[in-house]
């Protein structure tokens, strides 16, 4: 999204954005060269219109725009006093004097975003609902929190008006108050009545500024190949223009073509691999960076938990060859010694004498490894057959067994238990 749309649909997500890149100080210094004299809180959500200015100021700081970023310097309401006899006492324009806010550039890029923001943006009612004449004109639209402000903020090249819709005491209007419900349709009979006595006129586009087609997708300069291939509901494919246009100065303008859609311009300086550099050009002087000594100990508890500090891996021993029996081992050794013996006798008899004597080299005798022993078998545990148990018909209980009895009554005890 551009900064025009983001301004034009009145997306507040987007204006922070640009307000953060700007910078709340920028910001605020903006707003009092402006004319804003009231308190403004140093935060984001200044951006979205969270400070309380007055509407005189509100509507001051809105003639930057028609007038090419001049602005009076101090609002009034008597234009001028004159005598019984027609003498002039005070003459507010003769009073007044002009102060320059921005660029005349800078003023009109914002007034062609606030002129769009009228004919198609969130002020559009005011020609398709409240009959607005068609005349050059420009204003936005401005919704307080919680719907306890409504605003609108307008002009045209004679006139600049601000109309403030709420309570004396803030709270809630209604849900659903916006400024172009509440406000707008009464600038809009502002503006109709002024005009009839005071036709406006087309605000003078400066010089500097040019048309230039930009491409969507890569924000550089369009070319014959900035489409986009979309799918229609019937399944065909149509090509979409991606581009739009935007006024800019010669230093705004890109000067690349757009290299989403086109070829990628080549590239015309040469690269050096890194063993042609010259090594003595360094991209930063080092001489001039102070190192940092460390004055505390790296770990602030006196034990290391992690083992920053202490290897976690240990060396692996060296592996070594195991031998059947000491027997074949000593013989091997015996084996190895004497071939570096017959080696080295080799080859002093090779070398010239030089009438010096050379020292034997010392041979280490390989110490004998004792045979690995085997490991013995564990022998399992003979499995014996899983018990398996059988069921065992249940009979009702009403049905007693002759053979098998629930329960048998025990024999009488032969003899007289009394005696």
């Amino acid at each position: 999204m551009t900064a025009r749309q983001a301004l034009v649909k009145s997306k507040n997500g987007a204006t922070v954005r640009i307000g953060m890149d700007a910078g709340v100080d920028a910001v605020l210094h903006l707003c009092s060269a402006a004319g804003i004299r009231s308190p403004l809180r140093s935060y984001p959500a200044t951006f979205l219109g969270s400070s309380e200015v007055t509407l005189a100021e509100l509507a001051l700081a809105y003639t930057i725009f028609p007038n090419g970023g001049w602005r009076p310097n101090a609002p009034h309401i008597l234009e001028r006093i004159e005598e019984k006899d027609g003498t002039l006492v005070w003459d507010g324009k003769q009073q007044s004097v002009r102060k320059l806010v921005t660029k005349p550039e800078t003023a009109y890029e914002v007034h062609s975003c606030l002129a769009d923001a009228l004919q198609s943006g969130t002020g559009k009612a005011a020609f398709t609902q409240f009959g607005l004449k068609k005349m050059p004109a420009a204003g936005k639209t401005g919704t307080a929190y919680d719907f306890t402000d409504a605003l609108f903020a307008g002009y045209d090249s004679n006139f600049t008006c601000a109309v403030w819709a709420g309570f004396d005491k803030p709270q809630k209007i209604y849900r659903g108050a916006f400024g172009r419900e509440l406000a707008l349709p009464i600038w809009v009979d502002i503006m109709n009545a002024a005009a009839t006595s005071y036709p406006p006129r087309e605000i003078k586009q400066p010089e500097n500024l040019k048309q230039v087609e930009i491409c969507s997708r890569s924000g550089l300069l369009a070319t014959d190949k900035c489409y986009d291939a979309l799918k229609t509901a019937n399944g065909d494919t149509v090509q979409r223009r991606t581009t739009y246009m935007e006024i800019a100065t010669p230093s705004q303008a890109p000067t690349e073509p757009c290299t989403v859609h086109g070829e990628p311009r080549a590239r015309l300086a040469r690269e050096f691999p890194a063993s042609d550099l010259p090594r003595a050009a360094l991209a930063v002087d080092l001489s001039d960076v102070i190192p940092v000594v460390i004055r505390s100990p790296a770990l602030l508890a006196d034990k290391d938990p992690y083992n920053s500090l202490k290897p976690t891996l240990k060396p692996e021993p060296a592996p070594q060859p195991a031998t059947e029996t000491a027997e074949n081992q000593n013989t091997d050794n015996t084996e190895s010694v004497n071939e570096v013996n017959q080696a080295s006798n080799t080859a002093n008899q090779n070398q010239p004498n030089t009438g010096t004597t050379q020292s034997a080299p010392e041979i280490r005798k390989a110490v004998p490894v004792e045979p690995i022993r085997k490991a013995i078998p564990v022998q399992s545990e003979e499995k014996k057959p899983a018990e398996i148990r059988r069921a065992i018909p249940v009979k009702p209980l009403d049905q007693e067994d002759e053979d098998q009895t629930l329960l048998k009554s025990a024999a009488r005890p032969s003899g007289n238990l009394d005696e």
